[in-house]
């Protein structure tokens, strides 16, 4: 079972374009992200200042699926006005197991993305087999279904998560384009960014990966 929240429990924000939209679900195998000459799966995208979309600047994205299809990922740093015990509650889940690192529920809710906004995606670290898990790396899983939130709630859920309420999605060759355009920056992704950085930290984070300092970066691109 999908999990999914009311859009007008969420934050909303505007949208990117209509094929982006339309590129969240993407049906082909990892293995052909070799026909777009370019395989960003387990990388951050970090937006360069000539990313001037209102969704899109300043943020990080982590990219889950990149193939001939497309790609996609989820916005790491823009936090909605949820926090982790509310979207519990609220999908009938009861919190108060919640141990750990995740004591007091108080983690944010990511903006995942303008796709799906009504819809909830995990990152998490690998733990157990949920309905709907697909692993994106050694250390990181991705989950649509409710059952791993279930496990957070009881207490024996994944030790590192990031929720998210929507998540970004482009068209075969889209992002690669964008990348073109001086649009972003890439880096093989840290998961101590995405699960343990503060979130208003993790943009300056990800660029350092790169041995650049935000402050005088240009509108330059390029990529590692």
């Amino acid at each position: 079972m999908l999990f999914m929240v009311k859009p007008s429990k969420i934050r909303t924000m505007s949208s990117r374009s209509a094929a982006a939209r339309r590129a969240a679900d993407l049906s082909a195998s990892a293995g052909d992200s070799a026909e777009t000459g370019l395989n960003l799966v387990d990388h951050f995208l970090i937006a360069m200042p000539s990313m001037l979309d209102p969704v899109f600047g300043g943020t990080v994205v982590y990219l889950c699926e990149h193939n001939a299809n497309g790609a996609l990922g989820m916005i790491i740093n823009k936090p909605t006005d949820m926090t982790l015990d509310t979207l519990l509650e609220r999908i009938e889940l009861n919190p108060a197991l919640i141990s750990g690192p995740l004591a007091t529920g108080r983690k944010p809710v990511m903006f995942g993305g303008p796709v799906q906004v009504e819809r909830g995606f995990v990152l998490h670290s690998p733990h157990g087999a949920f309905s709907s898990m697909v692993p994106v790396s050694d250390l990181i899983a991705l989950t649509t279904s409710k059952d791993v939130l279930e496990a957070v709630a009881s207490g024996d859920g994944p030790r590192r998560l990031l929720v998210s309420l929507g998540c970004c999605g482009w068209g075969g060759g889209q992002l690669e384009e964008e990348i073109a355009r001086n649009g972003w920056l890439t880096v093989r992704a840290d998961p101590d960014i995405i699960f343990d950085m503060p979130v208003e930290q993790r943009f300056f984070s990800a660029m350092k990966l790169l041995g650049i300092d935000p402050m005088m970066l240009a509108g330059d691109a390029g990529h590692a």
